[in-house]
């Protein structure tokens, strides 16, 4: 089982990055797939959830900038990040989750897989 995320970097605050997961030795079916994050010395943050049925799930701090979607025929899945903020500079992560909700304005998961992370960097 492989999570490989790509396409973090550093922008002004206000710019775009989209991220990709490509995944592979395991199928989507089952899994809400899951965008989180972390600062250093901070607990992880969902962001984001897209579950089987589509239907995704985001954050209170992300929604109408963020936006989850999936690519079945490239087994990939994307964040796109428009109007970043300097609070959103994190370690970015793609897992695999059994569940995802959105409960008290976050985003909850429990990671059966994840990947190595890509790192983001808002400057203000």
């Amino acid at each position: 089982v492989v999570l490989v995320e790509s396409g973090g970097g550093s922008v002004q605050a206000g710019g775009s990055l989209r991220l990709s997961c490509v995944r592979s030795g395991f199928s989507w079916s089952g899994y809400c797939m899951v965008w989180f994050r972390q600062q250093p010395g901070k607990e992880r943050e969902g962001v984001a959830g897209i579950r089987d049925d589509s239907t995704t799930v985001y954050a209170d701090s992300v929604k109408g900038r963020f936006t989850i979607s999936r690519d079945n025929a490239k087994n990939t899945l994307y964040l796109q990040m428009n109007n970043l903020k300097p609070e959103d500079t994190a370690t970015y992560y793609c897992a695999a989750s059994f569940e995802c909700a959105e409960r008290h304005t976050k985003v909850t998961f429990g990671p059966r897989y994840s990947g190595q992370g890509t790192q983001v960097t808002v400057s203000s």
